[in-house]
């Protein structure tokens, strides 16, 4: 967030461009400008950074400017941003995550409430012009002024994401959202935590109007100067923040948000609903509460670890420099489900994509996969038909002399794998990247056959590839450094978060998640219900149990990935899986695995024997953790945070944690080795702690 940016160009106006405020040296962040009009503009441009956020010095310097500007009162006042790209990211977050007490999150908080009601209550018309990114504080600057224009381009996301740090709109956000939108609207932007396109934000009501980049300032410039009729909220909105009705609704919203959010783990969606329920229509007791709630809440563990999780996302985010390699064509070997699933993905972010198989009617069901992701993802016949063309089916391979990425993605056989390589090396471009999908073999293994191993690197993807956002960038002895740039700003451009491991079998993610998963399996082999092994995985807080997760992923494939780490790192796979894949029982796809599936869904039985679930979840967790101490150990991964970040991302590890590493801190190093040394006593070698533990402490950590 330090680097510079190159300045936005002068908006071209006719002003004089003089000011009535006093001494602009005190505010260096702000830039302030007086038009021909009567316009004053309110430039945001913080000193020493790519993008602007409101820090305390930035909004301390907005309260003096706006004391000078109620002196000297303008036609109309306009904030916009000087960066190239971006209005305002939001908030501190590290100036936030200072505080000690509720009464000193307090202090912070009402200073920005105070100071954007100061904002709301000026004379004068106020318009917030919005280009490129606009989050958390940003858009609550925003909805504190009269009007909001938005750029209408790609790179605009207007939204409230706060929850996802696990506090929620504290500088009034919540009580302007919810007193403008339609509650169902602005509750949903603030329970989700995503953004809206410019277009998405008018349908809202969220900004007055979204226009193109020729025509913005003059919209603004219009607005501000024939102050048309505000937004007022829409009559079915106001019928259901009636008393009655909103309290319904609030309800309604809790059960649907502890679907996927149990309260315990996750309070701030609940704190939401509960200070728009119990004081909407009251806005000096609201807007109390909103700041209460999010002091209490800023102060819990579950906060720091859910920053320390967006602070790894952009680490990641950081690893890959997509201008060093801009490829056009991939082609994809094998149409299976990961296979047909990332020629799909490819394709969805705008690339060519040629998809092989060795006949046709095995790519019909991965086209029609693709098909239903274009339909759910692109909003237009447009870019629907657009993605449909650029998925192109090619079963003599004609795709991998033109392509820029040949990804391997078939089943997990040696032997297949080499044929491929031979006859794809001699037709592939000479700066090409090839890649292997595969999940659990060392690419050591894979490259044996070819004439240049330097150019084989792992590009592993995680199911669904729609919704799992880390890919596994793999990489061998051999692998040369300019493959791994090229794999890592490949896997940038597609939308994904790189990660760089180091070649050995299962890599980092499944070596991590198959003790995990065979302990789930030793349990059910024990008697105990699938359903009570998920519990005790979801209270702790995966987003799915292990049994559950294997019969998604697919049995065979669990056994398969099993099978190839068991030779490596001694784990013993229950003769009970084995049986499964035998009988065909293969788990969600086969409609029967541990469970049985209707409609895509486990039935599950609600008054099974729970048993000890102190006891299965410490089970559970403790051979996750051991394992990840080990890939620390022998340095799968580059550090501490890269190994909770890779995590995380890729299997869903309960993030208001802060990933498996730092939960065994949380919980203190000595303590977990020392109940993995019990449970060695009771249920044997496999508990036995990793000598990784010695790591953990030593390993810098964000």
């Amino acid at each position: 967030m330090n680097a510079k940016s190159p300045k936005k160009a002068a908006p071209k106006r006719s002003t004089s461009e003089k000011s009535t405020l006093k001494d602009p040296a005190n505010t260096p962040d702000w830039h302030h400008q007086l038009d021909d009009d009567g316009i004053l503009w309110l430039i945001l441009d913080q000193q020493n950074t790519s993008t602007n956020v409101l820090s305390v010095t930035v909004l301390e310097q907005l309260d003096n400017l706006l004391d000078e500007v109620t002196q000297n009162l303008p036609k109309a006042l306009v904030f916009r941003s000087g960066k190239a790209k971006g209005f305002i990211a939001g908030a501190d977050i590290n100036e936030f995550l200072q505080v000690t007490t509720t009464q000193e999150a307090l202090v912070m908080i009402k200073r920005g409430q105070t100071l954007f009601s100061r904002i709301a209550a000026l004379p004068c018309p106020t318009v917030a012009m919005i280009e490129g990114f606009c989050m958390g504080g940003g858009t609550e600057l925003a909805l504190a002024c009269d009007y909001r224009v938005a750029l209408d381009d790609n790179g605009t996301r207007i939204g409230l994401p706060e929850v996802k740090l696990g506090i929620h709109p504290a500088y009034g956000g919540l009580v302007r959202a919810t007193s403008m939108i339609n509650p169902l609207k602005s509750l949903e932007l603030m329970l989700t935590g995503r953004a809206l396109s410019a277009r998405a934000a008018q349908a809202i009501g969220l900004v007055d109007a979204a226009q193109p980049e020729r025509q913005i300032e003059r919209a603004v410039r219009q607005i501000a100067l024939t102050r048309p009729p505000q937004q007022q909220m829409p009559l079915f909105g106001k019928l259901l923040s009636l008393p009655g009705i909103r309290s319904l609704l609030a309800e309604y919203m809790k059960k649907q948000v502890a679907k996927k959010a149990p309260r315990q783990h996750y309070p701030a969606p609940y704190a939401i609903l509960d200070v728009w329920a119990n004081h909407c229509g009251n806005h000096g007791r609201m807007m109390e509460e909103e700041a209460n709630s999010v002091a209490q809440l800023i102060q819990g563990d579950k906060v720091r670890n859910l920053v320390r999780v967006f602070f790894l996302q952009t680490r990641l985010k950081s690893l890959g420099d997509k201008k060093s390699f801009a490829p056009q064509h991939v082609h994809v070997i094998g149409a299976g489900t990961m296979g047909g699933d990332i020629a799909a993905w490819c394709a969805l972010r705008g690339f060519t994509v040629t998809l092989q198989d060795r006949e046709a009617k095995f790519l019909t069901n991965a086209f029609k996969r693709g098909h239903q992701l274009f339909a759910k993802r692109l909003k237009s016949t447009h870019e629907r038909n657009a993605a449909v063309d650029r998925l192109i089916p090619d079963i003599d391979g004609a795709g991998v002399a033109k392509a820029d990425v040949i990804i391997e993605a078939i089943f997990e056989d040696v032997d297949a794998k080499h044929a491929i390589y031979r006859d794809v090396e001699a037709r592939m471009k000479p700066d090409a990247v090839l890649a292997t999908n595969t999940s659990s073999i060392p690419l050591e293994t894979l490259t044996t056959v070819l004439k240049q191993p330097e150019r084989l690197v792992g590009i592993h993807f995680f199911n669904p590839v729609a919704m799992m956002p880390l890919v596994e960038v793999v990489v061998s002895k051999t692998t040369s450094a300019k493959t791994l740039q090229q794999a890592t700003a490949f896997t940038q451009h597609i939308g994904k978060l790189p990660l760089p491991v180091k070649s050995s079998p299962g890599f980092l993610v499944n070596r991590i998640l198959m003790p995990y998963l065979v302990e789930a399996f030793t349990l059910y082999a024990e008697g105990i219900a699938p359903e009570a092994i998920d519990k005790a995985a979801t209270d702790f807080g995966m987003p799915m149990g292990p049994v559950e997760l294997a019969d998604t992923v697919g049995l065979d494939i669990c056994l398969s990935v099993a099978q190839n780490l068991s030779a490596a790192y001694g784990i013993e796979v229950p003769a009970g899986l084995n049986r499964f894949v035998e009988s065909k029982h293969l788990g969600k796809k086969s409609g029967r695995g541990f469970y049985q599936y209707q409609k895509g869904k486990p039935v599950k039985d609600k008054d099974v024997d729970l048993g000890d679930q102190k006891m299965i979840q410490n089970r559970l967790v403790l051979r996750f953790v051991n394992e990840a101490a080990a890939c620390l150990q022998e340095e799968i991964v580059e550090d501490r945070d890269l190994l909770d970040a890779g995590i995380i991302f890729g299997t869903g590890f309960a993030p208001f944690r802060g990933g498996p590493m730092n939960y065994s801190l949380d919980r203190g190093v000595e303590s977990m080795v020392a109940l993995m040394t019990e449970y060695e006593t009771r249920f044997g070698e496999r508990f036995k702690p990793s000598a990784g533990w010695s790591l953990v402490d030593a390993k810098e950590s964000v």
